[in-house]
Parts: C-alpha cells; structure tokens; sequence
C-alpha cells in the first residue's frame, strides 16, 4: 500500500486492542474496493478515553470502532448518537465530519444481517437468551427489533437480568429469569430460538450453562463466541439435530455495517468473511 496525505485513517480504540481482529477485516475491505484508507489499532487506557477521543477528532482520523472497556463511556463524549446507540446507551462505531463525532451501534444490525444470511426468520418467535452483559444488551434489542414476539432472558444474577429486562421491555415483551434449571428446561421446550451472549464455552474448562442433553431436537441455536467455532453448546445442539449458528457472522456484519457508514459503499462481505476464516480457522 502507498501512503500518501490523502490517505484516510480510521481504526479501532480498546484496552487492551491487540487481540482485535478488526484491523485485519477493514483494510481487506478498503484493499478489495480500492479505497486509500489504513486501519490503525489504538490502545486507550481509561483514564485517558476523553483526551484520546479529542486527538481522534482532531487529527482528523474519518472513524474509528470502539471495542471494551469503552463502549458506554464513549457514547457520553460524542456529538450526536444514531438510534440504535441512543437506545443502548453503547457506542461501537464512530464517524468523524469535519470534527463532528456521531456515535453509532452496529452489534444489533450485525446481529441481524448474520441471522438473515443463515435464512433465520426472527416474526412472531419465542427466543430464549443467556446473559445479561453488553453484548446481551445488543442481541436482545435486535432479537426484538427483528420481529421476535417474546424474549425470554435468563441469567446467573438475576438483579442484573432485571435490569436488561427493564430496558428491553420498551422494545417488546421481556420476561427475566434466574438461572434453574427446572425454569431452563421449560423455556427450552417454549423456545423457538436460543442464544448464548455470555463467555462460556471460550475454554475447555468451561463449566455448561445448563444441561445440554434437554435441548429439544431442530431449534435454531445461536452462540456469539466464533472461536472455537464449534462451542460445546453449539457441538451438543449439532447432535440433537438444531440449526447452529456461531458469532463470526455477527463479527463481520458489524463490521461490514461500520465500514458502509464510514464509505458509504457495499461492504465487500465475501472478503471480510474469507480473511477472518482464515486467520481463525486455517
């Protein structure tokens, strides 16, 4: 790549960020559309988001994801937030015109897209979700932005469900459950749908959200963890005959979103997807 004064930045702020993946994605996206833009990780400590947040805006960097710990911080230092982001209170995308800074959150529409790729039809089903954290925050506002008629929420704390709960009934019906597992068998057999948004099945030693042999035959069960890519939910589903879907397809699609509301352009999915697998997968 030939870098020159009109080639554009963007770039991706956490901490820590090097584990990001997002770096790789973006710039095979702006090499496939032969866009002039390079795609820098930023480690931004906490302590020193607000200052790191001005020098973005200044230096003129043209946007920039938002990975944790900063995701709900940075939604109260930009300019204006877009609906998705207003609502969640989370900000994962920004776009910086002309030192305007405009939050965005494409974790639900990605959420969304990689539902719709697998041919998922989200109108009038029942979905049952585990967690209760930032990420279940985005899953459970696009299950019921996507036309889901109940959402059922379990969680290991229950005042932190309650929460979720709280705020996602203003999207739709929201029920909140302590996790049992005589109420987890129930809302298994009830549920059209089943999501994990939390980090178990990340290690092999992971303990079970539950016990998976009650997972009733052809549902749709969907884990956001991509890697490994088959999870020992997503595995124990496989044999009871579901559909299973992992999380790299939310990974991409929100970064797809992110790069058309930066560019304006269609973003090139096919690469994104082939460049992540094969980093991921060999």
């Amino acid at each position: 790549m030939k870098l020159t004064g009109k080639t554009a930045v963007y770039g991706i702020i956490g901490h820590p960020v090097k584990h990001s993946l997002s770096p790789l994605m973006q710039t095979a996206a702006f090499e496939a559309l032969g866009i002039d833009a390079v795609y820098v990780p930023f480690n931004l400590a906490p302590q020193n988001l607000k200052e790191g947040i001005e020098g973005l805006r200044v230096l003129g960097v043209r946007g920039f994801n938002v990975t944790v710990p900063h995701k709900e911080q940075v939604a109260e230092l930009v300019d204006f937030l877009e609906g998705d982001a207003e609502f969640l209170g989370a900000v994962n995308t920004v776009k910086n015109e002309e030192g305007q800074l405009t939050g965005y959150n494409t974790d639900a529409e990605g959420f969304l897209r990689s539902l719709l790729e697998e041919g998922v039809e989200l109108e009038g089903k029942k979905a049952l979700m585990f967690g209760a954290g930032g990420a279940a925050r985005a899953v459970g506002y696009a299950l019921l932005k996507g036309g889901v008629k109940f959402l059922h929420v379990v969680n290991r704390s229950f005042p932190k469900a309650k929460a979720l709960g709280e705020l996602l009934s203003r999207r739709g019906n929201v029920l909140v459950y302590p996790l049992r597992d005589s109420v987890v068998e129930t809302l298994l057999d009830e549920a059209d749908i089943i999501v994990n948004t939390t980090s178990l099945g990340l290690h092999p030693q992971d303990p079970q959200l539950f016990d998976y042999s009650k997972i009733p035959e052809e549902k749709v069960v969907v884990d956001i963890i991509y890697n490994p890519p088959l999870t020992p939910l997503l595995k124990a589903a496989k044999e009871r005959g579901c559909k299973v879907i992992n999380g790299l397809g939310m990974l991409i699609h929100q970064g797809a979103v992110a790069f058309e509301i930066w560019t304006g352009q269609k973003a090139p999915v096919k690469v994104m997807r082939e460049v992540l697998e094969g980093e991921l997968y060999g």
